[in-house]
């Protein structure tokens, strides 16, 4: 799908503030309702727009410990990647994981109660046997810039 102009300005608009009635929406974009509400309808059904939240500070009801971790597998295959990916997706404690081109197979940032939660989960991503060869841990001790919204300014707009 093509994005022009308009599609731009709504998905910065919504991504900034998902709650806006339609109305609203339509007179910041300077289109009329039914026009703009098309356009929104057409990104959620190409995928564009996955879908409508809240942004938690995880900070104010719960004190977590962030840890970002880089693995490397023995493997390098096909199946490899599949046992270790879905040990990602069933441990609840992960929120993030990206699998990276370079000196490490994945980047995976935990969100923990404590250290001791963070290494019970290590423990058994390695008494399990995923493939891990060697992992580096690191302790997030201040949070400086978080992602909250793609960045529209450098976009080709047709």
């Amino acid at each position: 799908m093509k994005l022009d102009r308009y599609d731009i300005n709504i998905l910065q608009i919504l991504q900034h503030n998902g709650r806006i009635t339609k109305s609203q929406l339509a007179e910041q974009i300077n289109l009329s309702i039914s026009p703009c509400w098309e356009r929104v309808k057409k990104l959620e059904q190409a995928g564009i727009i996955e879908g409508y939240g809240a942004k938690l500070n995880m900070i104010a009801f719960n004190k977590q410990t962030l840890v970002l971790v880089e693995v490397s597998l023995k493997q390098h295959n096909a199946l490899a990647f599949r046992r270790f990916e879905q040990m990602v997706e069933t441990t609840p404690q992960v929120s993030e994981c990206y699998a990276t081109g370079g000196g490490v197979d994945y980047i995976v940032k935990f969100q923990c109660d404590d250290i001791d939660q963070y290494q019970r989960c290590i423990d058994k991503w390695l008494d399990s046997d995923v493939g891990i060869e060697r992992y580096y841990t690191y302790i997030v001790t201040k949070t400086v810039k978080q992602p909250s919204a793609i960045c529209f300014e450098d976009m080709e707009i047709t």
